[in-house]
């Protein structure tokens, strides 16, 4: 638990620094791949782990050898589509998953109490959700992966010397990629919540500051459950 907080902090200050090295900013590109390594690494950190130390000792060592390269900017372009590729993944997987679906096991573990016995338009509606949130991030996959694509001057195609019939700039894709994605995901994440305090009123929290709380107190155990397999 002790690294929940500086991993949210790192995680909070990465779209911003990726969207400052999209500018061009050899330093900033090289200061969020460094912050993609702390979040990996922060609990092993602070827990004072040898191999954790050694790893962050060698991934700084690899950005120091590729800074003032485009090599920092370059690998900055995949973050964004692997990061939604992953979620969707996560949440697409759950669907066939014998415990219930990812949102029906959050939502049971809510109500204290077993998936299946959830009332059956709940249970149909947290799987029908499931598979909107797999949908969202996969489609934000895709359009994160065409704009790396088409990104100029250095995004894939660019890079391998193929004129694309239609481009952005770095800007414009590290504006989507990088700040428009989690606005995006957010008003989806909002948006649901006020359809669902419509069509299930009686629900085991009274508004949006409460429901975040009791997702908080499911505890890590809870959480890096929900991520692995049976």
């Amino acid at each position: 638990m002790h690294s929940l907080l500086p991993r949210l902090l790192l995680a909070l200050a990465y779209p911003w620094l990726a969207h400052w090295a999209a500018g061009g900013s050899d330093l900033a590109a090289s200061l969020a791949l460094a912050d993609l390594v702390l979040i990996v690494l922060v609990e092993g950190l602070l827990c004072r782990r040898l191999r954790a130390w050694l790893a962050l000792a060698a991934a700084l060592a690899m950005l120091a050898a590729l800074h003032g390269t485009v090599w920092p900017r370059v690998l900055l372009l995949a973050p964004p589509m692997l990061f939604t590729g992953l979620v969707a993944w996560f949440f697409a997987r759950s669907l066939a998953d014998p415990r219930g679906a990812l949102i029906t096991r959050i939502v049971a573990a809510l109500d204290r109490c077993e998936p299946a016995a959830l009332p059956p338009r709940l249970h149909r509606y947290t799987r029908r959700l499931t598979a909107a949130w797999a949908g969202v991030m996969t489609l934000l996959c895709v359009v994160n992966g065409l704009l790396a694509l088409i990104a100029v001057p250095d995004g894939a195609l660019a890079l391998l010397g193929t004129r694309a019939p239609l481009t952005v700039s770095r800007e414009q894709w590290s504006l989507f990629a990088n700040l428009l994605n989690y606005g995006l995901v957010g008003l989806f994440f909002v948006g649901e919540y006020a359809l669902r305090r419509r069509w299930f009123p009686a629900r085991p929290y009274r508004n949006f500051l409460e429901f975040m709380r009791m997702m908080g107190r499911l505890g890590p155990e809870f959480w890096r459950g929900l991520f692995t397999r049976p």
